[in-house]
């Protein structure tokens, strides 16, 4: 079967086997979105961390457009060799076309090396920890004002 056209590199069975790995990890404490949808709102608010394809998807207008965005994005994507193997990693009895990890909680080590391996150097600060770039700012505490005590009311003459 030919290779998809949008698919824009070669994975080795090493780094699937890890990708699979971290999706399971990140899905027990962290957070993953499921779905083509889900997958591109991630991408376009700058959440995920990383993204998985899976390389089987018919029609393939339907996922053609995550690579690209993941690339305008900056956020490292790879490809997993069917759907039925990205739906089982993260759980579910159905195959998933798209994932994408925005918390890896314990994955944090094995999503690390996934993205070492497919970019070929360490991941940014930006996509290494993206929770704590989602995290409100610290909001300072302004000095508290001290309340003035009103005068004691006079007393009223006795009639």
């Amino acid at each position: 079967m030919a290779k998809p056209s949008y698919v824009k590199f070669e994975v080795s069975k090493e780094v699937v086997d890890k990708t699979l790995e971290a999706v399971r990890l990140a899905k027990q404490k962290g957070s993953v979105k499921k779905g083509i949808n889900e997958v591109t709102k991630s991408i376009e608010r700058n959440m995920a961390a990383l993204v998985i394809l899976a390389e089987d998807v018919t029609p393939e207008e339907v996922v053609m457009h995550i690579p690209t965005l993941c690339e305008q994005k900056k956020i490292p994507f790879v490809y997993v060799p069917t759907k039925v193997e990205v739906g089982n990693a993260v759980g579910i009895n159905v195959p998933c076309s798209a994932l994408a990890i925005e918390k890896a909680g314990e994955g944090e080590s094995a999503m690390k090396e996934v993205i070492a391996k497919v970019t070929g150097k360490a991941p940014t600060q930006a996509h290494a920890a993206p929770a704590q770039q989602a995290a409100a700012p610290e909001k300072k505490e302004k000095p508290k004002k001290e309340k003035k005590e009103a005068p004691a009311p006079a007393p009223k003459p006795a009639a």
